[in-house]
């Protein structure tokens, strides 16, 4: 069946046929339900949670968020959710809005820290300071909003933020300093107290992300697991996000962006009236936007409860408990810090001890064959490469079998030759002008990669590897290139080969 081109058809299609050819279409991803998935999903193990969520966008499809005023429904359902989460990770007077997910919160908390340091403070050139481990949706809000980022290494053995150093980065340029809830790197919970302590005497705000576990972290808690303290309850926090489609388990997107007060979140939002049309007043970066995702947020939060996300807090609980030692009791792998609870990276090492590039991407490629995905995450700032995991309910009866595969993966992978990285192409690399590259170049580079065309639409249609757009099976090679190139260079050939992705 031909199941994508880049025209119209010249008659309809019946539903039928063409709901089958989104299912075909959807066989080639890999699964988001089942727990062998430990990167970008959220599986709470309750097909229910999947129909509700459904059937609640339905009702909401159609209802416009942009106007509150003649779709009243939308100001009751945003109210109740953010309210929700104020009450959870509040303070007194927390004032919030939902938004599509954590890079349009972080990017909201940005624009307001911006703004905020602008009208008080007088900032026309602010500074945005953060650890080297918080998210990259931060450099993309800087880089969107014109603050300059000012990256502070962490700790090489905790991989946590280190206060102090984050203390002594803040200078009167400063707009925003961040603290993470844990990183989404490496799973650790950043020194929150202290740094939002020290943004304090600065007179600076302090935005946590929690996209991570600001739905997690308090009902871990509850479940009876020590957490420190990191919301709005903190002196010093001025700002936090928290995902409700991650530990939530509601559909993607749905986020909150949470403030200490009305005034501050005052900040984030745009009015403008000086056009001929309607007035517009947003407090997000969309306009329009469907109520759907609003409707079935709300739905989600009020069927699990708290005792449903307490005993889903719980599970992954037991799932990291089986987990942590059962890596940590294999030869050849490290665990990275010590996880907050639901995130963890671990290194692969060689003979002498220290961590192997190759052998982390070769486990990387032998779990996928095995029918898992677990998330490669390359060398950074003298941290090492690691494999990503995200603990979900879904994940505490397969921790076993994921073990017993990770060994035999562990086995294979020592079996194969090492990836080599030409080191006259490295050093070549090294001194080429990212920004000068031509078009034709950046496509000879690419393909040398292994990332060939980057699949046009034949190549999608035909599925040259199962996953439509032309990606090698194994990613080893690819990965151990990526890694070895400086990042302006291997930012411009990620923003070409998803350029060549997505077209036509």
């Amino acid at each position: 069946m031909t199941t994508a081109g880049p025209a119209l058809p010249s008659a309809g299609r019946p539903t039928g046929e063409l709901l089958a050819a989104l299912r075909e279409l959807r066989a080639a991803d890999a699964p988001t339900r089942g727990g062998r998935t430990f990167a970008y999903v959220y599986d709470p193990g309750l097909p229910e949670v999947d129909g509700l969520a459904a059937a609640a966008y339905r009702e909401f499809a159609t209802v416009n968020g942009l106007d509150p005023t003649v779709f009243p429904s939308v100001a009751r359902l945003e109210n109740d959710v953010v309210g929700a989460v104020a009450a959870v990770l509040g303070a007194p007077g927390a004032q919030g809005t939902f938004t599509s997910g954590g890079t349009e919160s972080i990017l909201l908390a940005v624009k307001t820290a911006r703004d905020h340091a602008r009208a008080e403070r007088g900032v026309t050139q602010p500074q945005l300071v953060l650890p080297s481990t918080a998210h990259a949706a931060f450099h993309k809000a800087a880089h969107y909003l014109g603050l300059e980022p000012v990256v502070v290494p962490v700790d090489p053995v905790t991989f946590q933020a280190v206060a102090s150093d984050v203390a002594a980065a803040i200078t009167d340029r400063t707009a925003l300093v961040v603290a993470s809830a844990p990183s989404y790197a490496h799973g650790v919970l950043d020194p929150v107290a202290e740094i939002a302590a020290a943004a304090a005497e600065r007179g600076v705000l302090c935005h946590v992300d929690a996209c991570i576990g600001g739905w997690f972290l308090p009902f871990l808690s509850r479940a009876g697991r020590e957490v420190e303290p990191f919301g709005l309850t903190v002196r010093g926090v001025t700002s936090l996000s928290v995902d409700l489609h991650k530990y939530g388990y509601a559909d993607k997107g749905a986020s909150v962006v949470l403030y200490r007060d009305a005034e501050l979140r005052r900040h984030q939002y745009f009015a403008h009236a000086g056009w001929p049309g309607y007035p517009v007043v947003n407090p997000t970066a969309q306009g329009t936007k469907s109520g759907g995702l609003l409707a079935q947020a709300w739905a989600v939060l009020r069927h699990l409860g708290e005792d449903g996300y307490t005993e889903l807090a719980r599970q992954v609980a037991l799932a990291a408990a089986e987990l942590l030692p059962g890596l940590r009791a294999t030869a050849g792998i490290r665990v990275l810090g010590e996880p907050a609870g639901s995130l963890v990276a671990f290194t692969v090492t060689g003979s002498g001890g220290d961590p192997d590039l190759s052998l982390v991407l070769h486990v990387a490629d032998e779990m996928r064959e095995r029918g898992w995905y677990l998330q490669p995450q390359l060398s950074f700032g003298g941290l090492p490469p690691n494999l990503h995991l995200t603990l979900t309910p879904a994940t505490v009866d397969r921790v076993g079998a994921l073990l017993a595969d990770l060994a035999d993966s562990l086995a294979s992978a020592r079996a194969l030759e090492p990836v080599v990285v030409d080191p006259g192409l490295a050093e070549l690399a090294a001194g080429l002008d990212p920004d000068a590259l031509t078009p034709d170049e950046v496509a000879g580079f690419l393909s040398f990669a292994g990332l060939g065309s980057g699949g046009g639409a034949q190549d999608r249609r035909d599925g040259q590897d199962g996953r439509g757009h032309g990606l090698p099976t194994r990613m080893a090679p690819v990965l151990a290139l990526l890694d070895a190139l400086p990042p302006r260079l291997k930012e411009r050939l990620l923003a070409e080969f998803i350029g060549s992705v997505f077209r036509v």
